[in-house]
């Protein structure tokens, strides 16, 4: 059974920092992209990052460069998301996506609540 869990969310102040994490089972991590998405309340879903499934590669969405940095543990089949010098509209549910690198294959995570405020 596939399963992408996140953890790590919470209520933070602005320009403080929050480290997210994506456990992955059920699959072979190693053959998948892996993506940070988030949704703010009112908004379309958006990427935030995302890294090759050997971790050679990143992407990350121009509001997100220099503040966020995505990274993968294929031993330990998890993902992560360090976020610093957080805004108040970094605030939104943040989903761990799993794309498999030939086929396309999707598989999407729960989510985990990020608030941004004083």
């Amino acid at each position: 059974q596939v399963q992408l869990v996140e953890s790590g969310g919470g209520l933070v102040q602005p320009g403080g920092s929050l480290r997210l994490s994506c456990a992955a089972s059920g699959f072979t991590f190693s053959n998948y992209v892996m993506s940070w998405y988030r949704q703010a309340p009112g908004k379309e879903r958006e990427l935030v990052a995302s890294i090759t499934n050997t971790g050679s590669r990143t992407n990350y969405a121009d509001s997100m460069k220099g503040r966020f940095t995505i990274s993968r543990d294929n031993a330990k089949n998890t993902m992560y998301l360090q976020m610093n010098s957080l805004k108040p509209e970094d605030t939104a549910v943040y989903y761990c996506k799993a794309t498999h690198a030939l086929s396309g294959r999707g598989y999407w995570g729960q989510g985990t609540q990020v608030t941004v405020s004083s």
